[in-house]
């Protein structure tokens, strides 16, 4: 079985470049994939896999059963883009000015359309029920995670796989971590209310950019002074807005930032000494603010046994060079509120093109095609496998 799956998913290959150029070429942001849904409806309708539509939001999910009962197993990709103007010139460059996809989804969905297809030439010589994930809206909250699972999408599921294509990562590498891998994201906004006046006669003023300067360095004592040197954090102040002319002490200012964390405990502290340092530093300057804080998506927390499971499959597959341990991203990810319904893993493939690498979200952004093969290669053998646990 193991070897018709790796054989059929070679065959396919070629199909899933052609897949993922297509995507890329034709990407759409979050909350408006609405062609990018109906791609891949109409993959799953011309195979006569049963899938549903609109699952909430512009989620697709397709289900596969085979022969014989067993166990639930569940794949997700997600399909979104990024509004960021591609600057490659490559054949396959993205047609849409300003949104290209500079994160793999277009990769992530191509896999596992074929891999879907792949299974479903199986289905007679397996067991369990496969469901094929196709998620909208990973890279903006509040995403599309939570309204697919409120929507039914782990209706029955026993376990999810899911990996990331990782530009970062050498090719035919697995990376893998049990516990926390990525980290809870969430966003804040704040306005700084002074009294604007003449520049010459500052004392007649209540300067709000120096009050809002004064408050980023104090936020950057928060994550050095106030969390456990054993724990991580992350507070980035990465805009500051004060529009006036030259000779003019500003009535207002608009901050806006990022915090990440791991655990729940350190979230908490974050946000409450934001709260306190916003209290203090605008007491001393004698301005008001009002604050805005939203909490996005939960860290993503592998599951145990899942992830060692997960980790042995890897290094079973023939492509596969190197199967390691994962460092910490403090980037955020949905597939988070998967794990916190069902046990699970999500991992990384190694996708580093040849020459020059540039980071996901860059508008220089690619992969190397061949990851995607060897990450349907590690997510279908743990699928079928599964069913023997």
């Amino acid at each position: 079985m193991t070897n018709d799956l790796f054989r059929r998913l070679e065959a396919g290959f070629n199909d899933m470049v052609t897949i993922r150029r297509y995507l890329h070429m034709h990407p759409e942001v979050s909350f408006q994939e609405t062609n990018t849904a109906k791609y891949i409806q109409n993959f799953y309708l011309q195979l006569g896999i049963p899938f549903e539509a609109n699952v909430g939001g512009n989620g697709v999910v397709a289900r596969v059963k085979g022969a014989r009962p067993g166990k639930t197993v569940a794949l997700r990709a997600d399909f979104d883009a990024l509004p960021i103007q591609d600057e490659k010139e490559v054949p396959y460059k993205s047609t849409v000015p300003g949104v290209m996809h500079a994160c793999g989804h277009d990769g992530h969905t191509a896999t596992l359309l074929i891999l879907a297809r792949t299974i479903h030439e199986l289905k007679d010589e397996l067991s369990g029920e496969y469901v094929f994930i196709h998620q909208h809206a990973e890279e903006y909250a509040p995403g599309g995670a939570k309204p697919m699972i409120e929507a039914g999408c782990l209706h029955d599921v026993d376990v999810i796989f899911g990996t990331h294509l990782w530009s970062q990562t050498p090719l035919h590498t697995i990376a893998y971590r049990s516990g926390p891998i990525m980290a809870a994201a969430d966003r804040f906004i704040i306005k700084i209310q002074g009294r604007g006046g003449h520049g010459a006669n500052p004392h007649d003023t209540k300067d709000a950019i120096l009050a809002a300067s004064q408050l980023v360095v104090n936020l950057q004592q928060i994550v050095s002074r106030r969390v456990n040197p054993v724990e991580s954090a992350v507070l980035s102040v990465g805009s500051f807005v004060a529009d006036n002319a030259f000779n003019i002490i500003a009535d207002s200012v608009k901050l806006s930032g990022t915090i990440r964390t791991f655990t729940s405990a350190v979230r908490d502290l974050m946000e409450n000494e934001l709260r306190r340092v916003l209290d203090g530093t605008c007491l001393t300057a004698d301005c008001t603010y009002t604050l805005t804080y939203e909490r996005g998506y939960p860290p993503v927390i592998n599951h145990k046994e899942e992830t060692e499971y997960l980790a042995e499959i890897a290094r079973q597959i023939p492509d596969v060079k190197e199967v390691k341990e994962s460092e910490l991203l403090m980037i955020g990810e949905d597939y988070g509120y998967y794990l916190e319904q069902i046990p699970g893993t999500f991992f990384f493939t190694g996708a580093m093109p040849d020459g020059d690498v540039y980071p996901h979200h860059s508008p220089m952004f690619d992969f190397d095609e061949k990851a995607m093969l060897t990450a349907a290669k590690t997510l279908g053998h743990a699928a079928i496998l599964y069913q023997k646990k």
